[in-house]
């Protein structure tokens, strides 16, 4: 089996090719069966152009028939289906790329979406390739399409000029024919080398753009602004820009050389043949029509080559695009599937007797350090465990593996007996409800903004402000502009439905609210999940949201993480994660008693709301 130099097989290419036709029709069908047809036409067009040309110059000089009006009539036929197709052919053409680009990008989501844990999306190797993958979901496949069209295409216009050329001289025909295998060569081995080069640029594209982002974005402009880093942000971007550039012109040099000496050998052929025609025309071995015939075939022929040579060229770098866009949308499971059919998994049960983490290690690759080490937690039914400890210690890693972002290295997590790699992720995550320190702003009204936590609920108005009030952010979001329609963007406020919104801006504070009703919205979770859910408040703010929190988890299952000891002392029970293990489980008052690490930790924290 062959195996080009990037790796690609030719059983692959062929299978790329076979998807990227699947794709196309499924898409368009009716589109794509115009554009065979108009391809097949035009195709014809300058071979029969040729022809009839010759026929009419051999009448005019008393060489050929002398219907000389229906020749003619032929010809400006001809001439105006030439004028005529190519239009259509774009409009068509226009409109087959935009289905076949909504579909493959319909796919190409479709398949991020099923990938329910974050593993993919923190690889950087993989980030290039979905890169790679959604360019090639907005352009390849037309372009392989349109590729095979014109391959189609070049090729019956060779083989017409082709026979004309070998009618004349079989010689030439062959001499013509050969001189197009070098640069047939050349070409396929400069689109290899530019899908090298596209993956080479592609981590240098992706630095450039996140410094991009930050020279251009709120998130950084202050802090930016206030220490002066522009300019090492700008040479930083300019240095990616420059070494994605620095690899793409050595592949343009290579093209340059490549292409010039192929079109230096046309050049000589076509020159050598018009020279002979010439000759044998003076010699009286061939008629004036033959002579035009002679020079459309050569120039036709080697313009038909060259066309194919591209399409061929192009092509085979499509097919290198489109192998990553396959990547993606084949990947499969990022996570374990449950064994069995899916009539006979396991169906997650209602949470009765609680959540137990047995035995549990963790590490995000075998070259990384654990970041859990035998975890062993339970956290019962009805009561709200507090997981307190420094930066780093495991405690984000374990939410991650509770919501099954992850699964364990070894050990599992048990959902009342079953373990929860045994059930469909959609059904643990729809027993879920959380607030994550890391929650997302989104662009979107404020609405959705909270209905992002239960699409289901951007029909019921009632669910949404019952959340927003449960929050505390009712008041404050029926006070804006158009109250909860109001978007709370300033870059997308104008595609509102409201012609004179401008967008509403909320501060932290109040974004964290928002994020804590996103949370709430889900009415009866079995388990609530608190990340830091009163980071960037201030102390009036966070004794409110506590106090909120309190009241909505009593009585309910719930696990809260929190670097401020003050409020997590109230849990039934509060567990010490160090270095990736348990070192201390217990009430509030029955750790300071101990004085271990919570006690000194909490000691620390109070004295500095104590005078000294």
């Amino acid at each position: 089996m062959s195996r080009a130099r990037d790796g690609i097989t030719a059983r692959a290419a062929a299978d790329t090719v076979r998807s990227t036709a699947v794709l196309a029709w499924r898409a368009a069908p009716r589109e794509l069966a115009a554009l065979i047809a108009l391809t097949v036409s035009l195709a014809a067009v300058p071979v029969l152009t040729a022809w009839l040309t010759r026929l009419v110059l051999d009448s005019l000089t008393g060489a050929g028939e002398p219907e000389l009006f229906a020749l003619a009539a032929g010809l400006a036929a001809t001439g105006l289906v030439a004028a005529l197709l190519p239009p259509l052919g774009q409009f068509l053409g226009a409109r087959f790329n935009r289905a076949a680009s909504l579909r493959a990008v319909n796919r190409l989501y479709s398949a991020v979406n099923s990938f329910h844990g974050l593993a993919r999306f923190e690889d950087p190797v993989f980030q290039d390739r979905l890169r790679m993958a959604r360019g090639a979901a907005g352009q390849s496949v037309g372009r392989l399409v349109d590729g095979a069209l014109r391959i189609a295409g070049g090729a019956l216009t060779t083989v017409g000029f082709l026979t004309a050329l070998y009618a004349l001289d079989a010689t030439m025909a062959a001499l013509v024919t050969a001189s197009a295998v070098p640069a047939l060569v050349a070409e396929l081995k400069l689109s290899r080398r530019r899908a090298r080069t596209d993956w080479h640029v592609s981590a240098a594209q992706r630095r450039e753009f996140f410094f991009q982002m930050l020279l251009s974005g709120l998130d950084a402009a202050k802090e930016i602004r206030l220490f002066g880093a522009g300019g090492f942000l700008k040479e930083r971007m300019l240095a990616e820009r420059r070494t994605a550039d620095a690899e793409t012109h050595r592949t343009d040099r290579r093209e340059l050389l490549t292409q010039g000496l192929n079109s230096l050998l046309s050049a000589l052929v076509a020159g050598g043949g018009l020279i002979w025609a010439a000759l044998a025309a003076r010699r009286g071995e061939l008629t004036v029509g033959e002579v035009s015939m002679f020079v459309a075939a050569v120039v036709g022929v080697q313009g038909a080559l060259s066309g194919l040579i591209r399409s061929l060229a192009d092509g085979h770098q499509q097919v290198l695009m489109m192998g990553h866009y396959l990547a993606v949308v084949r990947a499969g499971p990022d996570l374990s599937v449950p064994p069995g059919p899916p009539h006979a998994r396991v169906p997650l049960p209602a949470l009765r007797r609680g959540v137990e983490f047995r035995d549990v290690w963790f590490r995000y690759a075998e070259d990384h350090p654990w970041i859990l080490r035998g975890v062993n937690l339970f956290i019962p039914f009805g009561e709200a465990i507090a997981l307190v400890g420094q930066n780093g210690a495991g405690k984000s890693t374990l939410v991650k593996l509770l919501c099954r972002f992850y699964d364990p290295t070894r050990g599992t997590v048990l959902w009342d007996g079953v373990d929860i790699r045994h059930v469909p992720v959609s059904q643990l995550r729809r027993r879920l409800g959380a607030v994550f320190q890391d929650y997302v702003p989104y662009d979107l009204t404020a609405a959705e903004n909270i209905a992002i936590g239960d699409v289901d609920a951007l029909t019921e108005p009632r669910r949404v402000q019952e959340a927003a009030r449960r929050a505390g952010v009712h008041e404050l979001l029926s006070r804006l502009p158009h109250g909860y329609d109001t978007m709370l963007s300033r870059t997308y406020a104008r595609e509102t439905k409201h012609d004179d919104e401008t967008g509403s801006a909320l501060s932290g504070g109040q974004w964290q609210r928002l994020a804590l009703a996103r949370a709430l919205l889900r009415d009866e979770p079995d388990l609530l999940i608190l990340d830091e859910p009163s980071s960037g408040l201030d102390a009036e703010a966070e004794h409110d949201v506590h106090l909120r929190l309190r009241r909505h988890r009593s009585h309910r299952t719930s696990l809260l993480i929190s670097h401020r000891l003050s409020a997590v002392r109230d849990a039934d029970r509060i567990v010490v994660l160090a270095d990736g293990r348990i070192t201390e489980e217990g009430t509030h008052d029955a750790l300071l008693l101990t004085g271990g690490t919570y006690a000194q930790l909490f000691t620390l924290q109070a004295s500095g709301y104590q005078e000294v």
